[in-house]
């Protein structure tokens, strides 16, 4: 979805650049190297986009739930380590980037949706991911929001990243986090508490071509994404008035488990073992989150997560 907005978007900027309005095209551009560091910094949320209604529309046609299970004390920053990835991360953008529930259920918290720094690189495409609320994952970007004295943000972290797209099949539960610890070095050093949050119904989206790990497509696929820095799954799903096949997602429910924090002591030098030890109690908690909910959104008692 959020690829095909892109490519409209530099369309758009290269009719600007090749028509009789290269003029605007050249101011952008300014814009652009004077804006470049926003994404870093906070971004630039706007209300108005946030509550467009078609975003209503989005949240109700799958439909998207908003599941609390723990207050959260606003005079705290959060990191939420989002899974799984899927291959819209519906759930995500649907209940941290628009007007959902979120702020009734959570007062006092401001979410922001940390996506990969290559999307604030299109233009004006940048400026639309911005106002609704999304920011760079870059180190820094994080430790922007992560460092607000007084409290009440909330920095959303798709923990698996593009890679874990590729594993996006009905049924899967496979999550890729093993090797990725950088989110609870972030957490320690700015003293953010950690929560985790499974989005049942994720992978259920849509159907992706068959792609085992060691096939030539999953090998072709795992070189593009370390190339590109985003993954390209093969995937389908239902049509505008057919339901065999198309690109859009099929109407299954999404219910984003918002789970208990665990609290965090700031450690600006957090040592190797310290991440470890603390890396072992989210996946933990993440288990735990998981096995307490799964039978109420259709999972068989005998499945279980599976860390990569």
């Amino acid at each position: 979805f959020l690829s095909l907005v892109a490519e409209f978007c530099w369309g758009f900027f290269l009719i600007l650049i090749l028509g009789n309005f290269w003029f605007l095209a050249v101011l952008y551009l300014l814009w652009l190297y004077l804006d470049w560091e926003t994404p870093c910094a906070g971004g630039r949320r706007i209300q108005w986009v946030r509550s467009w209604t078609v975003w209503k529309h989005f949240r109700e046609y799958f439909p998207i739930h908003l599941i609390k299970t723990s207050e959260l004390n606003p005079n705290h920053n959060y990191l939420f380590g989002f899974h799984p990835h899927g291959v819209l991360v519906a759930g995500a953008f649907g209940n941290f980037c628009t007007d959902s529930h979120f702020k009734n259920l959570f007062p006092g918290l401001t979410p922001y949706l940390h996506i990969m720094p290559i999307w604030f690189g299109c233009p004006f495409f940048r400026e639309y991911v911005m106002s609704a609320g999304m920011v760079s994952a870059s180190k820094e970007s994080v430790s922007y929001v992560l460092n607000n004295e007084g409290g009440g943000h909330a920095s959303i972290i798709v923990i698996g990243g593009a890679e874990e797209s590729l594993n996006a099949h009905p049924g899967s539960l496979t999550l890729n986090i093993l090797k990725r610890k950088g989110f609870i070095k972030m957490a320690l050093k700015h003293g953010a508490h950690l929560v985790p949050v499974f989005s049942f119904g994720e992978n259920e989206l849509f159907k992706q071509v068959a792609n085992p790990k060691g096939s030539w497509l999953r090998n072709v696929q795992e070189k593009l994404q370390k190339i590109m820095g985003f993954a390209l799954p093969l995937f389908h799903a239902r049509g505008v008035f057919q339901y065999s096949f198309g690109l859009i997602p099929y109407r299954q429910p999404i219910h984003t488990v918002v789970g208990s924090p665990i609290p965090v002591k700031k450690n600006l030098n957090p040592t190797t073992e310290e991440i470890d030890e603390l890396h072992a109690l989210y996946l933990q908690k993440l288990k735990k989150l998981f096995e307490e909910h799964k039978s109420n959104y259709g999972i068989p008692a005998h499945k279980s997560l599976i860390f990569e």
